[in-house]
């Protein structure tokens, strides 16, 4: 294991992005971030020693890029952030097609797409991909009605997670789909019950203590396991 552990932070701008940047680097990472506007990144750039690389998620050629600067590249954490709260309907069936296209692919699509590009790159034996779910996304969860098109999001997202470690072999890192907790974010408003520092912290344990154990786990900032 190397003497400093190496980070792959998607959508890190702000938010609970900027925040695991913050956390890790905190406890001595290196850590390689990306942003969709490097012009809206000045919290990002503030943090030392952090490698920033533009990203916008959602195009192919974008993610071919990064991964041709990236190519030398190990890391012992991939964690797909970026994602979106989509269309806020009354009625969610009055969504458009477009709106629908851009949410499943941002949010379920895309980073699948992007863990399948980088896998190769997962440290064996201890590296894990992590992607940023919700419990909204358990289909054991009515809460929210709202919010039907996201929850509905993050549970295709988890759905094809369970299909993209299905198919990785015998060689699979470990995969997380976290929940970070109801967290005051601009996604998650003012009202919510933690704060970004408490999540990630959270988190971070969570990464700790998964890794090398193989399997895929739905658990929250906590390490409390989630019903799919």
């Amino acid at each position: 294991m190397p003497a400093n552990k190496t980070a792959l932070i998607i959508g890190a701008s702000r938010g609970l992005g900027l925040g695991l940047v913050k956390r890790l680097t905190e406890l001595g990472w290196e850590v390689t971030a990306t942003v969709r506007d490097t012009h809206k990144a000045d919290e990002l750039k503030a943090i030392p020693g952090v490698h920033i690389q533009t990203l916008d998620m959602d195009e192919q050629s974008s993610l071919e890029v990064l991964a041709l600067n990236l190519r030398d590249k190990v890391y012992d954490l991939l964690f797909v952030n970026a994602g979106v709260m989509g269309p806020l309907h009354d009625n969610p069936t009055d969504a458009t097609a477009g709106e629908l296209g851009q949410l499943f692919l941002t949010n379920a699509v895309a980073p699948i797409r992007l863990a399948k590009r980088f896998v190769g790159q997962i440290r064996p034996g201890t590296g894990i991909i992590a992607f940023m779910s919700s419990v909204l996304g358990s289909i054991t969860m009515p809460d929210a009605p709202e919010m039907a098109l996201y929850k509905a999001s993050k549970a295709a997202l988890n759905s094809m997670t369970n299909t993209f470690v299905s198919q990785l072999g015998d060689n699979k890192p470990t995969v997380l789909s976290m929940h970070p907790g109801w967290v005051r974010t601009a996604m998650g408003g003012e009202g919510a019950d933690i704060d970004v520092e408490t999540s990630v912290r959270g988190m971070v344990e969570q990464l700790e203590r998964f890794a090398g154990e193989g399997g895929h786990h739905f658990v929250n900032y906590k390490g409390e396991t989630i019903p799919w």
